[in-house]
Parts: structure tokens; sequence; C-alpha cells
């Protein structure tokens, strides 16, 4: 009974979701024109609709790579892990991807570089069962670790999708998470790179290097006239200029709904 019910529930989810999309034009015209495979969607809260390019693909899983950083500092600060996001959580000492990543930092500046050895640092503090734990309590994509609780981001097994992706912001921004108000509230500070009159923008990049092609994120929300509109955006990065692509579409699209 508890299964059919469950699955009563995933396919109500779906049709819903399938009813408010609303695929716009000037946005997937964005990824025709650069020459780019992947989905942006955004959910408006005065419409109560999702809008954006791909609807089909913002239903599919994929690493979250970097942008797991969000969530990833949450659960830390909720077990302890850290006391608050200016402690200084060391680097390992071992030679890094970029350099920039070789020194001992907090997660305050650590997510604004997206520093690897940092996160893995912290990872290892939080642990399998209580990493587990947490994905559990954020209901985060499939919620997987694996065996590697300094690796399971980067690699696999954990996936989300573009849509659970601003289910997941979208309750972050508004400090609806199972988790102190004072946690979000960290978090939101830290991801906040932004700040006009007219809005607050935050958001994270991500892009793994384990699948092929390769993945690039750019997750967040627009805080707008008292109205939080959560997005996420990924795509197939396939050639060096598709890097900095995930954020100039995001932007671009954001522009076209007139948030930013």
């Amino acid at each position: 009974m508890k299964i059919k019910i469950f699955f009563l529930y995933l396919l109500m989810s779906v049709t819903s979701f399938a009813q408010s999309f609303q695929e716009n034009a000037e946005i997937s015209k964005l990824f025709t024109d650069k020459g780019v495979v992947g989905t942006f969607i955004l959910f408006d809260p005065v419409n109560n609709t999702y809008v954006g390019h791909n609807g089909e693909r913002s239903k599919k899983r994929f690493i979250p790579a970097s942008s797991y950083k969000v969530a990833h500092t949450l659960i830390g600060l909720s077990v302890g892990a850290v006391s608050n996001v200016d402690e200084i959580l060391p680097y390992g000492g071992k030679p890094a991807y970029l350099k920039i990543w070789e020194k001992n930092m907090s997660l305050r500046n650590a997510i604004k570089i997206s520093n690897v050895p940092i996160y893995q640092a912290l990872s290892r503090r939080i642990g399998i069962e209580a990493m587990e734990n947490g994905l559990a309590k954020l209901n985060y994509g499939n919620g997987k670790v694996g065996d590697k609780v300094d690796q399971f981001w980067l690699g696999g097994p954990l996936e989300i999708s573009a849509v659970e992706q601003i289910s997941f912001l979208g309750k972050l921004a508004k400090e609806e998470l199972p988790f102190l108000k004072l946690h979000q509230k960290q978090v939101k500070e830290i991801t906040l790179i932004e700040e006009t009159e007219n809005y607050s923008l935050h958001a994270k990049s991500g892009l793994t290097s384990a699948p092929d092609p390769d993945i690039g994120w750019w997750v967040g929300w627009v805080n707008c006239e008292g109205n939080i509109y959560p997005f996420a955006l990924n795509i197939d990065v396939i050639k060096e200029q598709d890097v900095p692509a995930r954020e100039e579409l995001a932007r671009a699209a954001l522009t076209i709904l007139e948030l930013l």
C-alpha cells in the first residue's frame, strides 16, 4: 500500500510539473545561439508556474559537483562539523588541482572559489551516516553517498535534477528547511553574490569531470520585490567556451524574465 501511495504521489507531482511548465522561446533561443544542450528552469511564485527551457531535461538527475556545496555547508553546520562559516578548515597539505585551493580557509572563503580540498575535509568530519541523514532531511536528489564520503558529489553516486535543485533552494531562501534558521541564514549569507536596490542574487556553480560529457551547473535564487525565484541551469560541457556559458546563459535568462 505504501509503495502504491508513493508512486501515486510521484505521478501527481510529475503531472503537476508538466501542466505548469512554460517553455520560454527567448530563453530557448539563448541555448540555440550558444550551441549548447541543457536546461534552465525557474519557479515563478507570483504565477505559480515553472518557466524556462527544456522541461524534460530539467527532471533528469546529474552529479551536482560543486553546486552541492550549498547543501554541504548546511549539513556541516547542522552536525557541528564546523561551529560557523568562518571557522578555518585545513586543506590537507597536498597539491591541489588549483593552486589557490592550497590554503587553510573558512567555508565563507572556500565556497567562493569552490575549494574542493576544504569541503573534502568538511565531509570527513561529517561522516557517511550523518551525511546520509542530512541528505534525507533535505530530500536532496537520490540521497546517495556511497562508501567514499569525500567523493560522492564529485563523481557520484549523488545525483539531482534541476527541478529538485530549485525545490531545495527555494526552501532554503525562505528558511523553511528542517534545520536551524541560524544555519540557513549563514548559508544564505555566503551564497550572496550580487545585491542592488532592486534585487539580491544568490548563486553557486558546479562542473563535473566524471561523466561524458561533463555537466556544468549554475543554481541559486533571486529575491526580487519580496518574492523568491529559485532557478537552476545545467548544460553539457563539450568545449572550453561552455564553462563560462553556465553563468552567461543563466544571467541572460534571468534578464529576459526581468529579474536582473
